[in-house]
């Protein structure tokens, strides 16, 4: 744990503010929460629901660690366990795919993304299932919307409701988010891996949520031992990928440069980056275009970091 600066809380923010208006960050609204401290937040526009792209990844872990704490699931139980078999069958090895690989995207499923004729198809989770893999489960990371969808199917599949449905009374309603908007595929699952819509503000809550272990307001919302896993150093998996931010990858979230910061990440420039060792969490919303997300990132750990 770091000690804390002497900064005034209004001046906080303003070194990041100004790096973000001279490069252009795209940067929508920031919001600070540190423990025991008053929240810290600025916005560059009016507050409104924006998709989330990635970052509903997140919030799908979070879901997947709340139904095994239900004892729906376990993490380390097969796919081909919970879904019914596809029309002419499983694919090629997917009799070895746990839902952990889902998570930490190393099924080497081949449908990573999600194109347009694969949104529109009838059964989305039955074409992926019926695909041949392209590996040994867990040998590879490959980024994957299509596993993450599968993540969603199973929560539908163990409760009968769709994956949204199913968390109002268990996350949303308790964070204060009474209608999120969710994606859906043509027979009704949420999408799982994009589509989650929430203002910045409801956004932060989730941050807070992460940072807190999964309590809120006294509640064990979420397993603190769920959370704790889903960054622990048994759970990353390398990426391969040149930038060094997203080098590695957990359940549902990504590992950050600084020591014991890890974070949830959407396209254009959404985060929610929890930093341990200083006992805060940033929450950003942005549109960037053009430019890597992780240029804000790097402008947080330079202008707002050391501050803290």
């Amino acid at each position: 744990m770091t000690a804390r600066t002497s900064v005034p809380d209004p001046l906080l923010l303003l070194p990041l503010r100004q790096r973000i208006v001279e490069r252009s960050l795209g940067v929508r609204a920031l919001h600070l929460h540190r423990a025991g401290q008053a929240e810290v937040s600025h916005r560059f526009v009016d507050d409104t629901p924006e998709n989330l792209w990635s970052i509903s990844k997140t919030v799908t872990a979070l879901a997947v660690g709340i139904a095994q704490a239900e004892g729906l699931l376990n993490l380390e139980e097969l796919v081909s366990e919970h879904l019914p078999a596809p029309e002419g069958g499983f694919g090629t090895g997917w009799d070895q795919v746990r839902l952990r690989h889902l998570l930490t995207m190393t099924s080497t499923s081949p449908i990573l993304a999600f194109l347009d004729e694969e949104r529109e198809h009838a059964d989305l989770t039955g074409l992926i299932l019926s695909t041949n893999l392209q590996g040994t489960p867990g040998e590879r990371w490959e980024y994957s919307n299509g596993s993450i969808l599968l993540a969603s199917r199973v929560i539908t599949e163990r409760t009968g409701q769709s994956m949204r449905d199913w968390l109002m009374p268990r996350l949303f309603e308790p964070l204060g988010i009474l209608n999120p908007q969710w994606f859906t595929t043509r027979d009704g699952l949420t999408w799982g891996a994009t589509g989650l819509h929430l203002k910045s503000g409801q956004l932060a809550r989730i941050g807070r949520l992460l940072l807190q272990r999964g309590q809120w307001e006294g509640e064990q919302l979420v397993p603190a031992e769920w959370i704790d896993l889903m960054h622990a150093p048994q759970t990353w998996v390398a990426t391969g990928d040149v930038e060094p931010e997203s080098a590695g990858y957990g359940l549902g979230v990504w590992r950050c440069t600084p020591a014991g910061a890890w974070r949830a990440d959407g396209a254009y420039g959404q985060f929610l980056l929890v930093l341990p060792e200083q006992e805060a969490v940033l929450t950003v919303t942005s549109h960037l275009e053009g430019t890597p997300g992780a240029e804000i990132m790097r402008a947080v750990w330079e202008e707002l970091l050391p501050l803290l």
